[in-house]
């Protein structure tokens, strides 16, 4: 579904204006944003190197020490891979690609033991639902049969959205999520998932069996998540296809696609489908973090992301800032009240992040915050909807305000259409 469709032509003026970089040329722009693409997700591999790393050794050694160290890896790796993913919708490479490690709600029983008293036994949409590929080493999915024997990458990437269901991911951060915290069978009251370390460890200590297998699971999913993300990270370097595709032409397809990534991600995806629907549902499933209840970070993360690219200015895992002529030093050169005001908004939306951070540091995690009967954190909630909301309509303008036409932005039943979502 699509929210805007807008066309427009303006003229570019030149007019300098007190800013970081003065009226910057398209190409300028586009520079930077593409330093900050390769920053972001050479962080994101940097950090991917350190959980694979973690998680080898508690393959290795598996104790309660290794498994809090796995579990500290794969949240301190989300912090980057979230400012990246503003550069989906309007990067088809990106966009492409991004389900490989990031692919979103997961059917867990194709991957492991479940509960299946809340879980289920099976659905009619997807027949690996309870494949669990870690007890079965052959597995029939949809009449085929599948030599499971060997866990490896190859056997990964094979069932990732086997039958074409979106829901059977075997890939990426969440089905890493999944197997260090398992199921969250909380619902809306405090806790995460209690996966214990023993799912890994060796002999009669092994607890819910095949902990060999699951660890060959966990040290394979870390590896192939660490090769996409080298392998996003060199389209963005020098010479790669995603860089080069973004300088194509006069600059305007570039400039497309980084408008196209922040209003899509800002209202249809984030303020939509990642937030708006779980509030209206009160469901703690559609949360993005639901095993290990990151969401608030992860949430802030994506929003900080889409501030980052509009003021050109990205901080990294090291410290170090990757800065750079922006979006908004051409804004503020054609229409500075809108800069103005965008800046302003973008702000107002990571504040509004924050704060659920803040509400999850103290004790009460997304899942809480959107409970039924929970008025005060459904408003902290409906607050950062609104704060996505209402800078998307600027978002809208800068479309005018640089000469650019034609973009359409992701929508969301969540915000369009309430009344369809049940």
């Amino acid at each position: 579904m699509k929210i805007a469709k807008i066309l427009g032509t303006a003229v570019l003026v030149s007019t300098l204006g007190a800013h970081a970089y003065a009226a910057p040329g398209a190409k300028d722009v586009l520079t930077t944003y593409a330093d900050i693409a390769h920053a972001g997700y050479e962080d994101s591999l940097i950090t991917a190197k350190e959980l694979q790393s973690a998680i080898g050794a508690l393959v290795t050694n598996p104790s309660a020490e290794t498994f809090d160290a796995a579990k500290s890896a794969w949240l301190a790796a989300r912090a980057p891979y979230q400012q990246t993913e503003v550069y989906r919708f309007g990067n088809a490479i990106v966009d492409d690609w991004e389900g490989k490690v990031n692919a979103w709600p997961l059917d867990e029983g194709l991957i492991d033991y479940v509960e299946t008293g809340l879980y289920g036994e099976e659905s009619e949409e997807n027949p690996a639902y309870t494949a669990n590929v870690i007890a079965n080493p052959t597995l029939t999915i949809s009449g085929e049969t599948i030599d499971a024997s060997t866990i490896d990458a190859d056997l990964l990437k094979s069932l990732h959205e086997i039958d074409d269901v979106e829901s059977n991911v075997a890939t990426g951060y969440h089905a890493i999520e999944f197997l260090l915290w398992g199921q969250d069978l909380n619902g809306t009251d405090a806790g995460a998932g209690e996966r214990a370390w023993t799912d890994y460890a060796a002999g009669d200590d092994c607890t819910n069996g095949n902990c060999d297998r699951r660890g060959e699971y966990l040290q394979a999913a870390a590896d192939l998540m660490v090769s996409d993300l080298e392998w996003i990270t060199q389209q963005w370097a020098e010479g790669g296809d995603a860089r080069e595709t973004v300088f194509e032409g006069d600059g305007v397809p570039g400039l497309t696609a980084i408008v196209t990534g922040m209003g899509s991600l800002s209202y249809g995806e984030l303020g939509g489908e990642r937030t708006k629907l779980g509030l209206l549902l009160h469901d703690p499933e559609e949360e993005h973090d639901c095993f290990s209840d990151n969401t608030h970070n992860s949430h802030y993360y994506d929003a900080l992301g889409i501030q980052n690219v509009y003021l050109g200015r990205y901080t990294r895992v090291d410290g170090s800032v990757v800065e750079g002529p922006s979006l908004s030093d051409l804004v503020a050169a054609n229409d500075k009240a809108l800069d103005n005001e965008l800046r302003a908004k973008l702000a107002a939306s990571v504040v509004a992040g924050k704060v659920m951070v803040t509400r999850a540091e103290g004790g009460e995690a997304f899942d809480q915050l959107i409970a039924m009967g929970n008025e005060d954190g459904n408003a902290v909630v409906q607050a950062f909807v609104d704060a996505l909301v209402d800078q998307t309509k600027s978002i809208e303008q800068i479309i005018a305000a640089v000469g650019i036409d034609g973009i359409e932005f992701e929508g969301s039943d969540s915000l369009d259409n309430p009344a369809a979502v049940n």
